[in-house]
């Protein structure tokens, strides 16, 4: 079983100073697997966020909608786009009736890209130590410190 304090080498001055390098050590561990799982896929996890967030509302909304609902609060989310747009997932749409306002939806290429992506992710298991018991309190706990 992994040890922080080995891990890092290092020592703290409290159980709480541990846990939150813990947190934030094995935060970035998750982001380093999520963005090897993504690359060959071509996007990065944010990028797949605003993916899944245009297929669930189901139609185009105003890109505010999609940085308000991201997991991971992107200040580049609009560069994002930029990228998404480019390989053909997403589409512009102009608002009819106020030019400063652009709405986002997902073409078809981004929802087959999300399904391929899917029949991938059952393969990985990032919390696979974890007991479903352990998984709740460790959600538990998350939620408490927010």
């Amino acid at each position: 079983m992994g040890d922080i304090s080995e891990d890092i080498q290092s020592t703290f001055p409290s159980e709480k100073v541990k846990a939150l390098i813990n947190i934030k050590y094995t935060a970035n561990w998750i982001s380093s697997k999520e963005n090897e799982f993504f690359k060959p896929f071509g996007i990065s996890p944010q990028q797949f966020n605003i993916l899944r967030i245009l297929k669930g509302a189901g139609e185009a909304i105003k890109v505010q909608q999609i940085k308000d609902r991201m997991i991971e609060r992107a200040p580049n989310a609009t560069r994002l786009m930029d990228k998404l747009c480019a390989k053909d997932l997403i589409e512009r749409i102009p608002c009819p009736t106020d030019r400063r306002v652009v709405h986002i939806a997902i073409k078809d290429n981004g929802i087959q890209l999300l399904e391929t992506i899917a029949e991938h992710m059952p393969k990985i298991d990032w919390l696979g130590k974890l007991t479903q018991e352990e998984a709740s309190q460790l959600s538990d706990l998350l939620d408490k410190i927010r």
